[in-house]
């Protein structure tokens, strides 16, 4: 495997995210489950570190990252299925359970974020990502389907009333992120329309379809158009539009 540019695509924002992401992965840990895998971006680049098993909901995303995964080979070692949480069998338990761009999709997070809590083993890490700000929700919130964004401190506390301990929230995003935000936004606003009377579980299935970056090129431009941003944003841990927290399993 020729290193990142033979890992499927991501997006600007998606890159900022895994800048973060990939710093705050446990290095110790053997294996990974992540909930919402969409089409495959993460998953890939996990499954090259840990044994992955990856679950979404909408059959589209997960056929795309199934293939993205199988086209590793030997590289990699993990599997996707499609479903919610029942797939999982009810013994099954990882060392890090992952949730990006997820849980604003969810109405009662509080719920969710304690039934994710059951997978994970004594000792393991949840590692999720949000948007972040409420007073940021825009009309591309809208459209894919989140019920809200997060501030900082409130991610962090809701992290610690469901039973996880040594929160940690670091802020990504600044200040490429806001400007991508802009360009979300105004795709959002084109788009209001049709989504209007649409339930939010098809909003949120179709989400991690919405602006994907395809071919090798438009990776390369992404991966390599990032670059000094990603670097930037680490000046800025607490400023930016979207928010990476990492929290443990006593």
């Amino acid at each position: 495997m020729n290193g990142q540019a033979s890992l499927p695509p991501l997006s600007a924002n998606a890159w900022l995210r895994w800048d973060v992401v990939s710093r705050l992965l446990p290095p110790r840990a053997r294996d990974v489950l992540e909930i919402g895998c969409g089409q495959g971006g993460f998953a890939t680049r996990l499954a090259s570190r840990y044994r992955y098993v990856g679950i979404d909901v909408d059959e589209s995303s997960a056929a795309v990252a199934r293939a993205r995964l199988a086209a590793l080979g030997p590289a990699a070692s993990g599997e996707i299925r499609r479903g919610d949480l029942s797939v999982l069998a009810p013994d099954e338990r990882f060392d890090v359970v992952c949730a990006f761009e997820v849980l604003e999709h969810i109405e009662d997070d509080r719920a969710a974020l304690a039934e994710w809590l059951q997978r994970l083993r004594p000792g393991g890490w949840l590692l999720l990502s949000t948007p972040a700000s409420q007073h940021r929700f825009g009309p591309f919130d809208e459209i894919v389907g989140h019920f809200r964004r997060y501030e900082p401190a409130a991610l962090a506390g809701l992290l610690t009333e469901v039973g996880l301990v040594d929160p940690q929230v670091t802020s990504f995003g600044m200040p490429l992120g806001y400007v991508l935000e802009a360009g979300r936004n105004a795709v959002g606003r084109r788009r209001l329309a049709r989504v209007e009377g649409t339930e939010m579980t098809t909003r949120t299935q179709g989400s991690g379809r919405l602006l994907q970056p395809n071919g090798r090129a438009a990776g390369a431009a992404m991966r390599l158009g990032t670059l000094p941003f990603r670097a930037a944003q680490r000046a800025f841990p607490h400023r930016g539009t979207g928010l990476v927290a990492r929290a443990r399993r006593l």
